[in-house]
């Protein structure tokens, strides 16, 4: 995979932390964190995605499903229900 170089800017305070980890060896360099965190962020997105996609799915599925029950109805069934066996 081919290399680019960009310049970034943190607050103080992440390169900090970027550079405590590089010294106390955790890390290589500061690039290969920042690499790292990038292939977290990217996961995490990437599941949202497909959460988001799954959503979108399932209320479609419900959309195509026919109409529905008016809530006044169902809550007022229920409320029939719990009468019945008070």
């Amino acid at each position: 995979m081919a290399a680019e170089r960009m310049t970034i800017t943190v607050p103080s305070e992440m390169a900090a932390i970027l550079r405590h980890s590089v010294e106390g060896g955790e890390y290589a360099s500061t690039s290969e964190i920042v690499r790292e965190a990038l292939r977290e962020w990217t996961r995490k997105r990437d599941s949202e995605l497909r959460d988001l996609e799954a959503l979108r799915e399932a209320i479609k599925t419900g959309l195509d499903s026919g109409p529905g029950i008016p809530a006044e109805e169902v809550f007022a069934e229920l409320r029939a229900r719990y009468t019945a066996k008070s």
